[in-house]
């Protein structure tokens, strides 16, 4: 392989080979390279394949990593290594284990369609009476404290907040009623998992010994439970390699720890840290904007991003009036820009803190026929004709689905009314059996009616059959194809929808589930369809045949997203909008200090997407239930130093203003140099 074309921090990250190792990645310094070069050089030096395990965040990160590795060495030397995300890696072990703590190996994994369902359920059961609770609102405590590693017994919670009081309440039947259908949900399967190791002491040794040297990547956004897992997996032989960049830590809301990456030196005594610091990505003057604003959080890792290329030009902050006049300055910036053609529209990126600050942008655009992509929309897997498709799978590979098993129970309508699907739900109840072996003995049920134990008995064949249908043949996506068919989808879809051509559409959605199918066993060497849906259930945004995050990037379009979707991405242009007191940094966090250094992260994750320019915006004042609002420049903006903005007032004479920004420019290049001698 090919060390000479790595720069000297890089090439020491990937010479390191026993004991542990931090390399704190800045942004736009290369982690990718290094990690897989890594790899590679780990492998050219003896260590098989089979012994290196590498995880990820992200199916999309696992699978470039796994094919730039190939890439290098072959898929035959690549063959036995372990490239995965935590959830991919959790699923793994749990296959193999799962029996050791009481489930059956064949075991669901609920999404959030099915966590939703079940926990409506529960909160209609359990709520005081006369009082609504938001089941969501539940379901994010309950899986906040998996993250944390709380049992139902050891959960804590507040017991002055009604809602936490109810999740304490809850919870131990939840995770009761998900046993019972022999499923898991997401936050389990990690839950699980370290449960798993930790209380089998020859299943961790075992893993230990297979997996010799172990890589993390974005270290800095695990979770306890994460953390866990891996200290039970390196905890041997201490080959741990980890990467990440504390000043990028972002995702606290769902668990995420800054203080694992801040505190690895001290849970590895004698670890090895290389910093990245030579950024390939941006400007000079972009980066000095992000050095100046993240050296303002207290706990980080000392680091100082240099750039490799160009110093470039100033960055732009426009003064709007309001957020209408917000959206039609980035409106002009983006024309002015092509017909200069200096730049695509894809090439442009517009960053918000809140979704909610689409809205004037989304109806800007439309008004002046901007093409654009709205990153963070519904999702393939989560439509419901696409849901409903794989309940009918979920509940052939294991009946004790009850959740999915009522969701198909009278779909499409076969005359199971709610007043028989009840009563079945009784019967199960009151003979302490599983729902799927009431159905399968419905003629024994008292009360229902005969042409109703006719059509479940017929429910229950049709399952039957197509489990067995599954099991004998091959060709999966022809089995599914005749499934589909058999239910008569596509005659339902066109009976249930007046729009004929909706349900045309999502006709379509429900063949692509076969695509899907088929493109999964054209991939696989042994494809199941349980290994289907295990590969459906940890999709993160790479749904085929969707809108799915990488479809829309592809696109020549303009591209409006959140903060934290912008994590790992990169545009020429970037419009950092809505810098504003209770917009960046967040309302929530202005409270809390640590919670305000998360924001300034967010505001640095932001800077550091841009390549060539970096525009900045806040409003004056901004609707608020109808009426304008004063609003305050955010505090980030005063972290900027002056000599690297051009300021302009979007309501300023345009050659006034060329004439300022020719001045600021001016003065920018002949104080740069100072700037960065400092």
């Amino acid at each position: 392989m090919d060390l000479a074309s790595l720069n000297p921090q890089q090439r020491a990250a990937v010479e390191h080979i026993d004991g542990p190792l931090l390399i704190l990645a800045g942004a736009g310094s290369g982690k990718t390279r290094v990690i897989t070069s890594r790899i590679v050089y780990l492998m050219t030096r003896g260590i098989p394949a089979s012994q290196i395990l590498a995880v990820t965040f992200t199916n999309k990160a696992a699978r470039e990593m796994r094919e730039r590795v190939t890439e290098t060495v072959g898929s035959i030397t690549n063959s036995g290594m372990v490239i995965s995300t935590f959830h991919s890696l959790g699923m793994l072990i749990m296959r193999e284990s799962i029996d050791r703590i009481g489930y059956k190996k064949n075991f669901s994994i609920y999404g959030a369609a099915d966590q939703g369902r079940l926990l409506r359920d529960l909160v209609r059961e359990f709520a005081p009476q006369g009082e609504k609770f938001d089941a969501d609102r539940i379901l994010s405590l309950i899986s906040a404290g998996k993250n944390r590693l709380e049992t139902p017994q050891t959960f804590r919670y507040n017991p002055g907040d009604p809602y936490a009081a109810l999740a304490a309440q809850i919870y131990p039947r939840y995770q009761k009623r998900l046993k019972a259908f022999n499923a898991v949900d997401f936050d389990d399967i990690l839950v699980l998992t370290e449960r798993l190791l930790r209380e089998h002491a020859e299943l961790r040794e075992g893993y230990q010994e297979r997996f010799r040297y172990v890589m993390v990547d974005e270290y800095q956004d695990t979770n306890l439970a994460q953390y866990k897992i891996l200290r039970l997996l390196v905890d041997g032989h201490r080959n741990f390699c980890v990467v990440g960049d504390d000043d990028q830590s972002i995702y606290a809301w769902r668990g995420a720890n800054p203080g694992n990456i801040l505190d690895f030196e001290k849970d590895f005594p004698g670890t090895k840290v290389v910093k990245l610091e030579s950024n390939y990505r941006s400007t000079g003057n972009i980066l000095a904007a992000a050095n100046a604003v993240i050296q303002n959080n207290p706990k980080r890792k000392a680091k100082q991003l240099r750039a490799t290329g160009e110093v470039g030009r100033p960055l732009n902050l426009i003064v709007c009036e309001d957020e209408e006049a917000e959206a039609v300055q980035i409106v002009e910036q983006i024309r002015g820009a092509l017909y200069r053609k200096e730049a695509n529209y894809s090439d442009f990126a517009v960053l918000y803190r809140t979704n909610i600050q689409s809205r004037a942008f989304e109806e800007q655009f439309r008004y002046e026929n901007v093409p654009y992509v709205l990153i963070g929309g519904q999702q393939f897997f989560d439509r419901k004709e696409v849901k409903d498709i794989l309940a009918y799978l979920r509940v052939i590979v294991n009946p004790s689905d009850e959740v999915n098993l009522l969701r198909v129970l009278n779909y499409p309508k076969r005359g199971i009314g709610t007043t028989s699907a009840d009563r079945l739900i009784c019967a199960s109840s009151e003979r302490n059996c599983p729902l799927w072996k009431v159905l399968a003995e419905v003629i024994t049920v008292e009360g229902v009616e005969t042409r109703v134990c006719e059509a479940v008995t017929k429910f229950v064949d049709l399952l039957t059959r197509y489990k067995q249908l599954f099991k004998a043949k091959s060709g999966l996506s022809g089995v599914l194809q005749s499934l589909i068919k058999e239910l008569g989808i596509e005659a339902e879809l066109q009976r249930s929808l007046d729009n004929p051509e909706l349900a045309r559409r999502r006709m379509e959605h429900v063949d692509e589930v076969i695509n899907a199918l088929a493109g999964y066993e054209e991939r696989e060497a042994q494809p199941t369809l349980r290994g289907f849906l295990e590969k459906v259930s940890l999709l993160d945004n790479e749904a085929p045949g969707g809108d799915s995050k990488e479809k829309k990037l592809a696109q020549d379009a303009v591209v409006l997203m959140s903060l934290h979707s912008s994590k790992g991405l990169e545009f020429d242009h970037v419009f950092l909008v809505g810098l504003e007191e209770e917009y960046l940094p967040h309302l929530k966090s202005i409270s809390e200090e640590c919670d305000v250094d998360e924001e300034r992260r967010l505001c640095y994750v932001g800077i550091t997407r841009a390549r060539k320019t970096l525009t900045l915006t806040h409003s004056l004042r901004r609707r608020k239930f109808g009426k304008m609002i004063e609003r305050i420049p955010s505090r980030f903006l005063e972290e900027i130093p002056k000599e690297l903005l051009i300021v302009r007032d979007s309501q300023q004479d345009p050659e006034v203003v060329a004439e300022e920004q020719e001045k600021q420019a001016s003065n920018f290049f002949s104080n740069i140099g100072a700037l960065f001698e400092d």
